[in-house]
């Protein structure tokens, strides 16, 4: 298991589109994907999941990766959030 924490650049946080680039990125890999906000934990692999941790611009998450490419899992989606998620 492997774990970072990144903070949000979006300006308008995890909304719909960057959320389902979020998805789109960790469905890419084998291992389990979660990410911590506030006392809860999300689904990387879930729109709705996502949407749901409610996180806005310049909130602090903290992934965690579990499985066979967790390593390339977790450093694909650290530089996903920190390039702005396509914004």
């Amino acid at each position: 298991m492997v774990s970072q924490k990144v903070v949000i650049k979006n300006p308008t946080g995890l909304h719909l589109r960057p959320a389902g680039i979020l998805c789109k990125e960790a469905m890419q890999f084998k291992s389990l994907i979660t990410f911590t906000f506030r006392d809860s934990t999300a689904n990387a692999k879930s729109v709705l999941s996502v949407l749901g941790a409610c996180v806005k611009c310049g909130d602090e998450i903290e992934f965690v990766c579990e499985g066979e490419d967790e390593e390339e899992a977790l450093k694909t989606l650290v530089e996903a959030v920190e390039n702005g998620l396509g914004e």
